[in-house]
């Protein structure tokens, strides 16, 4: 489904992804961690073109971001993308949110649009806040809007930036609840995460970063329970979360 292939980005003269390699099937959940300043954020907006690269490619569902004649804007539409701080848009209701870009972008009628917006709100529990707008929200409660927005698009794979990272740590479980459903229905994830309990319990692989290098790839029992297996730097980072 997603094919990194040897990416490498610099900007000016800072190198922040340094030739990563990684491939993710249909269906599998991935989660990145590593230290803050790893590249795992940068790694992960490079897999829908919200961050260039400079070197390599990246190939999604066997379409290519480096060759020029690729529908970017396209490609977006098909890959979702729930980031660190919602990125609602505040002067539109909840029901406005999910609907805009499945009508802007996907055609669909005001009418289909609503129907797809309201059941995607029951499936993360918020159907009673449609007519609310996001300031009216918690965090926790924009969050899972922000995943039904991205959701509403029928995406291909979904891609998770830090999603927790900026919620009170009461809001946090409401969200991996919505995010362990979706693995468990065979949703394809990246998920950039310091959330160790979320990576134990759906995570088939475990990708560690650091100074913009994939230090480990390994299948997620690998490493946990074989930490004496994995590089200094990684069993460090374990040690300091868990």
């Amino acid at each position: 489904m997603i094919e990194i292939k040897n990416v490498s980005k610099w900007y000016d003269q800072f190198q922040v992804l340094n030739d990563c390699s990684t491939s993710i099937q249909k269906g599998e959940v991935v989660v990145v961690c590593g230290p803050s300043g790893s590249g795992k954020s940068t790694l992960i907006k490079t897999v829908n073109a919200l961050e260039p690269f400079q070197k390599g490619d990246i190939v999604v569902d066997g379409v290519s971001l480096s060759d020029p004649k690729t529908n970017l804007n396209k490609l977006r539409s098909r890959v979702g993308m729930v980031f660190q701080h919602f990125e609602l848009f505040p002067h539109l209701s909840i029901e406005r949110n999910l609907t805009l870009a499945q009508i802007k972008v996907l055609g669909r009628t005001k009418n289909e649009a609503y129907k797809k917006a309201m059941q995607l709100l029951e499936r993360v529990g918020l159907t009673a806040h449609a007519h609310k707008f996001p300031g009216q929200l918690s965090g926790g409660q924009q969050q899972r809007v922000a995943i039904a927005r991205a959701l509403a698009m029928d995406p291909i794979a979904m891609l998770f930036d830090e999603p927790t990272s900026a919620l009170d740590p009461e809001m946090v479980g409401e969200v991996l609840d919505v995010m362990v459903l979706l693995a468990k229905e065979g949703m394809t994830m990246m998920c950039v995460t310091h959330e160790m309990g979320f990576a134990r319990s759906v995570a088939h692989r475990v990708i560690f970063m650091d100074q913009g290098k994939i230090i480990e790839d390994c299948a997620k029992d690998e490493f946990f329970e074989h930490s004496e297996h994995r590089s200094e730097r990684a069993q460090q980072f374990l040690s300091s979360i868990l």
